[in-house]
C-alpha cells in the first residue's frame, strides 16, 4: 500500500471548479456536486478529470481518478516553456497559447493556470476567447497542448536532423529582431 502512497504523491491535484447540480424529486430537491479537476506531474503530463456525487470529497476523488486515467505529455522547451505557439478550441470556448521567455512567469486565466501549474510550464503567455466555461476551457487547453509538437517529432517527420529544425528558428528570430530595428 505504501508503493501506491509514494507513485501518488509525485502527482499534483488542482481543483479547478465545483458546481453544485439540484434534481428535483417529490420532497423537494436533492443536491449534489460536480468537480473539474486537474492532475499533473509538473514534468510534462497532465489529465483533467470530471466526477460527480452527493457529497463534495467524493465527486473529487472520483474527479481525481478520472484524470489519472487520461494522462497526455506535453514537450517542454528546456522544461519551462512551449515550443511554438498554439491555439485550442472545444465549442465556444477558445485559447491562444505564447511561448514566453525566462522570467515571464504563467500568464493565463484560472482554468488555464492551473493545468499549466500542474503541468510544470513556469512560461507562458495565454488568452481565453469566446466562453468562459470552465470546462470548455481546460478541454480547449488540452487541445491546444495536444497540438504541441516538439523540434525532435518535427524532424523525425521530416527527416532532417533537429539541428537544422531549432537553427530555423534562431534565424527567424534574428531576422525579426533586425526588422524591428530597421
Amino acid at each position: 500500500m505504501r508503493n501506491r502512497d509514494d507513485r501518488d504523491s509525485e502527482f499534483v491535484d488542482k481543483l479547478v471548479h465545483i458546481n453544485r447540480v439540484a434534481k428535483v424529486v417529490k420532497g423537494g430537491r436533492r443536491f449534489g456536486f460536480a468537480a473539474l479537476v486537474v492532475v499533473g506531474d509538473q514534468k510534462g503530463r497532465v489529465g483533467f478529470g470530471h466526477g460527480k456525487a452527493r457529497e463534495v470529497p467524493e465527486a473529487i476523488r472520483k474527479a481525481t481518478e478520472a484524470a489519472k486515467r487520461n494522462f497526455i505529455r506535453v514537450p517542454l522547451r528546456e522544461g519551462r516553456t512551449l515550443h511554438h505557439d498554439v491555439a485550442g478550441r472545444h465549442g465556444a470556448g477558445r485559447v491562444v497559447l505564447r511561448a514566453a521567455p525566462p522570467g515571464t512567469g504563467i500568464i493565463a486565466g484560472g482554468p488555464m493556470r492551473a493545468v499549466f501549474e500542474t503541468l510544470g510550464i513556469q512560461d507562458v503567455v495565454a488568452k481565453s476567447l469566446g466562453s468562459s466555461n470552465p470546462y470548455n476551457m481546460v478541454r480547449a487547453t488540452f487541445e491546444a497542448l495536444q497540438r504541441e509538437d516538439s523540434p525532435r517529432g518535427v524532424a523525425a517527420r521530416r527527416g532532417k536532423k533537429v539541428s537544422e529544425i531549432v537553427a530555423r528558428r534562431r534565424d527567424t528570430a534574428g531576422e525579426a529582431a533586425a526588422a524591428a530595428e530597421a
